[in-house]
C-alpha cells in the first residue's frame, strides 16, 4: 500500500511539473523575477543597484551581475530553482514529523534537504547554505530575534504569576463560577476572541490562563491547543485592529490595503467557519478524528497527555493558598495595554510629521508587530517586578529566579521556531514562491474557478512554508494584477489568499503559530498538529465549496455573499452528522 501510495505521489509531482513547464508568460516586466519560470535571484553584491562602492568610496557597475543579462540580478546557482523540487524541503519535513512524531529531527532534515538542493549536492556548499543562510540568518534576523525576546519575556511574566499564585487563585476562582467542561472550553474561546491583537500574543496568553482550569475539568491539552489555535490566527485575519490586518495592509498595492482587509472580512470563510466549528464542537459536546482518543482518555482516565509532555520539566511549584486573582488579571491586562501601545509607538503613532501621527488606525497598519510586542512586554515585566514587589507576593531572588525558569520554559518553541525559519529560508532560496505563482497565473483564464484555486494554492504554499504571511505577499500582488479592484470576484479571490493562507498556516506543523499553541497549551507539538488536522481539513472543504459558490454567483452578478450563509449551513449540517456517528460507534 505504501508502495502504491509513492507512485501515486510520484505521478503527481510529474503531472504538475509538466502542468508549471507548459505555462505561458503572464506578463513581462522589468524586474526578471516577474517573468514566468524565472530563474534571476537579486545580486547578493549590489543589491538590485548594479553599482557597488569601491575602495575610494567611488560607485562602479557591479561586475558581479554585469553579463547577467539583468543589472542587479544573477541567475540563480540552483538547477532545481522554481521548480517542483523547491517544495521538497518542506514537504519531507512534515512527512516525517507526522510519521516519526519528532519535529526537531524533522525539521533539521528538510534545512539539510533544501541546502543539497541549492547547492546543487555539493558537501561544502550543503554545510555553509544551511548554517551560515539558514540557521545564523535567522537568529540574526531583527523581526526574530524581537519575537524570541517576546517569547522569553512572555515566558518569565508567566512564571511570576504561577509562583505569585495567580494562576492558583483564578483556578479557584473558576473552580466556583466554572463547573462544565463546556463552560471551560467556551471561556477559552472568549478569551481567544478578546486578545485578537496578535497571534503570538494570544496563543501564549490564553494558553497560562485557561491550563489550570481546563486542567481541573479534564480537557485534554490537545483540545485546548486546538482551541487556543483556533481563536489565534482565524480571528485575527478578521479583526481590523490587529498585527495581521497591518501585515496584509502592506503587501496590497496601491496604499489599499487596510481598505481591501475590511472589504474581504465577510468573504473569509475558512476563518469565519473555523469559528463556528469551534463553537459548534464545544456546544454539541462531538470530537472525532485522533482529537476523540485524546478527549476519551482525559475525561475517562485523566490523562491529560495521552502521552509525551515535552514540558514536565518545567518547574511550577506553586502555593495554592496564596495569590489572589488580581495578581493574575492586573500583570495582563498592563501587558496587553503595553503591547497595543508598543504597536502604535513602532507605527509611529507619537512621531510628529509621519503619517501615523496621532492617527491610531493609520499607526496600527504601519506597525512592526515585533517591535511592538518586544517593547510592550517589556515594560509589561518591569510592571509584574514591581507590582509582586510591592506586594511582597515574592521576594527579589524568587522573581530572579522566575526569568531563566520562563526561558526554560520556552526552549521547545524557540528551537521549533528556529528550525522552521531557517526551512522558509531554504525555500526561498529554491524559489518556491515563484513556482507557486506561476501556477496561479497560468489559471487566470479559468475566472470562475478561481477563488476556489487561489484558496487551494494559499493552503498549499503557507502549509509547505509555514508562513501565512509569505503566503499573503506572494498571493495578493498577483490577484491585484489579475483582476481590477472594481470586479467583483478581486474582493473574493483576495478573501480566498487570506483564508487558504490561515488555513495552512493552520495545518502546517512548521508553522509558528501552530508551534505558539503548542507551547501555550504546553502539549506535545505533533500530538496537537496530528489532532487538529482533521477539523482543518474538514473546515477547508467547506470554505473551499464556499469560495466556488461565491464564484459562480459572481460571474454572473448575484451577491457572492450568499455562500457564507450555504457555508455556515453546511458546517452545522457536517457536525451533526459527525455527532451521529460518534454516538453510533
Amino acid at each position: 500500500m505504501r508502495t502504491r501510495r509513492n507512485r501515486l505521489g510520484l505521478v503527481a509531482l510529474v503531472v504538475l511539473l509538466a502542468f508549471a513547464l507548459t505555462t505561458t508568460a503572464f506578463a513581462a516586466a522589468e524586474d526578471p523575477t516577474e517573468l514566468t519560470g524565472t530563474k534571476y535571484v537579486e545580486c547578493p553584491d549590489c543589491g538590485t543597484l548594479g553599482v557597488v562602492l569601491s575602495e575610494e568610496g567611488e560607485a562602479v557597475p557591479c561586475e558581479t551581475c554585469a553579463d547577467s543579462g539583468y543589472v542587479g540580478y544573477i541567475q540563480s546557482p540552483s538547477h532545481f530553482f522554481n521548480t517542483i523540487w523547491s517544495l521538497l524541503p518542506p514537504v519531507i519535513a512534515i512527512a516525517l514529523a507526522l510519521i516519526t512524531k519528532e519535529v526537531y529531527s524533522s525539521l533539521f532534515i528538510g534545512i539539510l534537504v533544501g541546502g543539497l538542493l541549492h547547492s546543487n549536492f555539493s558537501f561544502e556548499g550543503t554545510v555553509t547554505h544551511a548554517f551560515n543562510d539558514g540557521i545564523v540568518a535567522s537568529l540574526s534576523d531583527s523581526y526574530n530575534v524581537g519575537i524570541l525576546i517576546f517569547l522569553v519575556i512572555l515566558g518569565a511574566i508567566v512564571c511570576l504569576m504561577n509562583k505569585a499564585g495567580g494562576s492558583a487563585a483564578f483556578g479557584r476562582w473558576a473552580q466556583k463560577n466554572i463547573k462544565t467542561r463546556v463552560g471551560a472550553q467556551l471561556s477559552s474561546i472568549v478569551l481567544g476572541c478578546l486578545i485578537f491583537i496578535d497571534d503570538y500574543f494570544n496563543c501564549l496568553t490564553v494558553g497560562s490562563v485557561m491550563r489550570p482550569i481546563t486542567d481541573k475539568h479534564n480537557v485534554s491539552r490537545a483540545k485546548l491547543a486546538y482551541l487556543i489555535d483556533a481563536t489565534a490566527a482565524p480571528v485575527c485575519i478578521i479583526a481590523p485592529i490587529s498585527s495581521w490586518a497591518a501585515a496584509v495592509a502592506a503587501f496590497a498595492e496601491d496604499g489599499q490595503g487596510l481598505n481591501l482587509f475590511i472589504r474581504a472580512i465577510p468573504y473569509n470563510f475558512y476563518a469565519l467557519f473555523t469559528i463556528v466549528m469551534m463553537v459548534g464542537l464545544v456546544v454539541m459536546n462531538v470530537d472525532f478524528g485522533s482529537m476523540a482518543k485524546f478527549e476519551r482518555n482525559a475525561v475517562e482516565n485523566n490523562d491529560l497527555f495521552s502521552g509525551s509532555n515535552p514540558y514536565a520539566g518545567v518547574d511550577e511549584e506553586i502555593n495554592e493558598n496564596k495569590g489572589s486573582v488580581l495578581d493574575l488579571v492586573l500583570p495582563i491586562v498592563v501587558l496587553v495595554v503595553a503591547c497595543v501601545i508598543g504597536m502604535i509607538y513602532s507605527g509611529e503613532f507619537f512621531l510628529p510629521g509621519s503619517d501615523g501621527y496621532h492617527d491610531f488606525v493609520v499607526a496600527f497598519s504601519n506597525s512592526d508587530a515585533s517591535v511592538g510586542l518586544m517593547l510592550g512586554s517589556a515594560f509589561g515585566l518591569v510592571f509584574a517586578i514591581i507590582y509582586y514587589l510591592v506586594r511582597r507576593a515574592l521576594s527579589f531572588r524568587e522573581i530572579m529566579g522566575c526569568i531563566p525558569e520562563g526561558f526554560k520554559a520556552m526552549v521547545p518553541a524557540i528551537l521549533i521556531l528556529t528550525f522552521a525559519w531557517s526551512l522558509k529560508s531554504m525555500t526561498d532560496s529554491l524559489g518556491a514562491k515563484y513556482f507557486v505563482r506561476d501556477f496561479v497565473r497560468s489559471a487566470s483564464g479559468i475566472q470562475v474557478l478561481l477563488p476556489v484555486i487561489v484558496f487551494a494554492v494559499g493552503c498549499l504554499l503557507a502549509f509547505a512554508t509555514g508562513t501565512s504571511w509569505g503566503t499573503f505577499g506572494i498571493l495578493i500582488p498577483i490577484v491585484q494584477n489579475v483582476f481590477s479592484m472594481d470586479n467583483p470576484l478581486a474582493i473574493i479571490c483576495i478573501s480566498a489568499c487570506m483564508a487558504g493562507a490561515v488555513c495552512g498556516d493552520h495545518c502546517s506543523p512548521i508553522s509558528d503559530t501552530t508551534i505558539m499553541a503548542s507551547a501555550g497549551a504546553q502539549c506535545d507539538h505533533v500530538n496537537h498538529v496530528s489532532t487538529q488536522l482533521p477539523y482543518a481539513i474538514s473546515c477547508a472543504v467547506i470554505a473551499g465549496i464556499a469560495y466556488l459558490v461565491a464564484g459562480v454567483l459572481a460571474s454572473v452578478g448575484a451577491p457572492g455573499l450568499i455562500a457564507l450563509p450555504v457555508g455556515i449551513a453546511l458546517m452545522v449540517g457536517f457536525l451533526f452528522v459527525m455527532k451521529g456517528r460518534a454516538a453510533n460507534t
